[in-house]
């Protein structure tokens, strides 16, 4: 099966969407289950997995409502306030929707020490009860915050969002490299490779210049824990769909099949539980 591990729905709301911008002009439109079924069959895909954009539990609700009418929606990686003290109660009442698989939370957007905050912890705390992965979603300078933070929870199962947004457009490499690795060695987190065609320069991007990020990636995670994302639709500010998967697809076609194949869907499916 080939899953897209990574990508979004909205209704577009200028108030609500405030993160984007005059150069965004692309996105700021509604993008819903109808635009991207069609892409999908297009380039084979089997399903997808929904992740929020909205920090708000309306949009985990509305992203399980479109997973519940639409059976390509493998899965859905929604918001809920992992801060809050009764994070429990929230937890077992959003338990009960099978096609919940996770949790994000935007911490790219905020300031340095949120994720070492004790408030926090206790949510990631309560996350494995339920079988729940937490998405991590980052800048390079929050990476050893993050690092600190997975070393706390051995059991608990963390994907790492578009291998931390690395600096590619400023060619900036050495630091991101060296604390890519370490995050690597624990094993129970993996590494989405998506959204790197936009942390480069949008109008001429080109492979030669994201090869060496991939290269750090796939070394330090490995084949196993690598899941395929698109991004969609903001990975449109950098290019089309099929240039979004060409990238990728054509990197891995030095694996062999086996590989390919976990890359492309099945460590999705074994990293999200979406075996259902």
């Amino acid at each position: 099966m080939k899953i897209d591990a990574h990508q979004h729905f909205w209704q577009y709301n200028p108030q609500r969407d405030t993160w984007i911008n005059e150069e965004m002009n692309v996105l700021k439109h509604d993008f819903l289950p109808e635009n991207l079924l069609p892409v999908l069959q297009q380039h084979q895909f089997d399903g997808c997995v929904a992740v929020q954009a909205d920090t708000s539990e309306k949009e985990t609700t509305f992203l399980l409502e479109l997973a519940k009418d639409n059976a390509f929606i493998k899965g859905v990686v929604g918001w809920l306030d992992l801060c809050t003290e009764n994070i429990d109660v929230r937890l077992h009442h959003f338990s009960k929707y099978k096609k919940l698989k996770g949790l994000r939370h935007i911490v790219q957007a905020e300031p340095d020490g949120f994720m070492l905050q004790k408030e926090f912890q206790r949510g990631i705390s309560a996350l494995e009860k339920y079988d729940f992965t937490y998405d991590i979603l980052i800048f390079p300078h929050q990476l050893e915050e993050a690092i600190e933070l997975v070393s706390k929870f051995s059991k608990q199962k963390f994907i790492l969002n578009h291998c931390a947004k690395p600096y590619i457009k400023d060619n900036k490499i050495t630091i991101w490299k060296k604390n890519i690795e370490k995050l690597a060695r624990f094993k129970n987190v993996a590494c989405k490779i998506s959204g790197l065609t936009t942390e480069a320069n949008w109008n001429s991007w080109n492979k030669k210049e994201i090869q060496p990020y991939l290269d750090i990636a796939f070394k330090a995670f490995e084949n196993d824990r690598l899941l395929f994302g698109s991004d969609w639709p903001v990975s449109l500010l950098a290019g089309n769909y099929t240039e979004t998967v060409g990238l990728i697809e054509n990197y891995i076609q030095q694996f062999s099949k086996t590989a390919q194949q976990q890359i492309i869907g099945l460590n999705a499916i074994n990293w999200y539980n979406l075996k259902d």
